[in-house]
């Protein structure tokens, strides 16, 4: 397939609210969210991150469906399947007032503070600071970004024509700080990588989804990968790049096959030959959410990735046991 590469600046949505489909190494084009022309119920907005070390996961969730949101952290050991903490707050009819900001990569500060729970990111060049505290919780997280390339993709969705998905996916962060929980602390230093996933977008009610992240080392290098299928009109673009020693690598399409059991292994690989991964699993992070219309499921499963990727140079890279992750959701929402 051939995809559109976007190189020159200009807006993500045009005057009637479509967008141009096609995907960037950075953030090259204007998102506004003024210039949504779809109804505001549709409207999703998020900022998730990501701190892994290879046996304890941290994540961080703000964002919204305009008619419901979400401030939240959850910590867990995939190894022993632990669930240290798990603390959400449901936000009701937040539509517009998170403030989330409209470019990934540029200076911003945003926080919420009420309750008692309080979250704040705060992006200064490179720098990256996440902070979330709670009764009987805290964490503090520096993120710095090693690879000055990254995903983004701008695709519509074929149920109407202001539909569309705006998306920054950052890989290849270096972590540093800790968790703790119960006056227990949980350290996050060598080998602790960070991942953000930037979503913005109109979406139909019913969707679904493959996807699949991770960054660590191949000979000494810092290596990472952001593949996914099955969402949206990926026509003239896929979220599909490898990133290796400052560099990223376009890949085409890719599959994701798995058996009706989640925690056998997975195969991921694409139609040149450049990729070829299994997924072991060792940990199923599921998530449920049924409430009124609301349906939502997600297996988040977390293991070793072990094969090949082909860069774009012919340089083939041997991938052992890279603690990473691959998904399956369905959402009606």
């Amino acid at each position: 397939m051939q995809e559109r590469h976007i190189t020159t600046p200009g807006p993500v949505l045009d005057e009637h609210g479509v967008i141009t489909p096609g995907y960037s190494e950075r953030s090259i084009c204007t998102y506004r969210r003024a210039d949504i022309k779809a109804p505001f119920y549709r409207i999703k907005e998020w900022d998730f991150y990501q701190v892994s070390d290879g046996e304890k996961c941290l994540q961080f969730t703000y964002g919204h469906a305009s008619y419901a949101g979400q401030v939240a952290v959850m910590l867990f050991n995939f190894k022993t399947g632990e669930v240290i903490a798990n603390i959400s707050k449901l936000l009701a009819l937040p539509f517009g007032s998170l403030h989330l900001p409209e470019n990934a990569e540029q200076d911003s500060d945003i926080c919420y503070d009420k309750g008692g729970v309080h979250l704040r990111f705060k992006v200064e060049g490179d720098t990256r600071y996440l902070s979330f505290s709670a009764p009987d919780f805290e964490a503090n997280i520096t993120l710095e970004r090693k690879n000055p390339y990254s995903l983004v993709i701008h695709i519509p969705f074929d149920e109407y024509k202001t539909a569309f998905y705006y998306n920054h996916k950052i890989n290849c962060m270096t972590a540093r700080g800790r968790a703790v929980c119960g006056g227990k602390e949980y350290i996050f230093g060598d080998g602790a990588f960070g991942l953000l996933d930037w979503g913005r977008g109109v979406w139909p009610f019913h969707n679904e989804w493959y996807w699949s992240n991770g960054t660590g080392t191949v000979d000494g290098k810092i290596f990472g990968f952001n593949l996914g299928t099955g969402f949206g009109n990926t026509s003239q673009a896929t979220e599909n790049m490898l990133f290796y020693n400052g560099k990223y690598h376009k890949l085409g399409r890719v599959h994701f096959d798995l058996d009706t059991e989640y925690m056998k292994p997975w195969r991921l690989y694409d139609d040149e030959g450049r990729l070829d991964l299994t997924l072991t699993p060792c940990y199923d992070r599921t998530t449920r959410m049924k409430v009124l219309f609301v349906d939502n499921c997600c297996h988040q499963m977390f293991g070793g990735f072990s094969g090949r990727a082909v860069l774009d140079d012919g340089t083939m890279l041997q991938i052992d046991d890279l603690q990473a992750f691959a998904e399956h959701a369905v959402n009606n929402w």
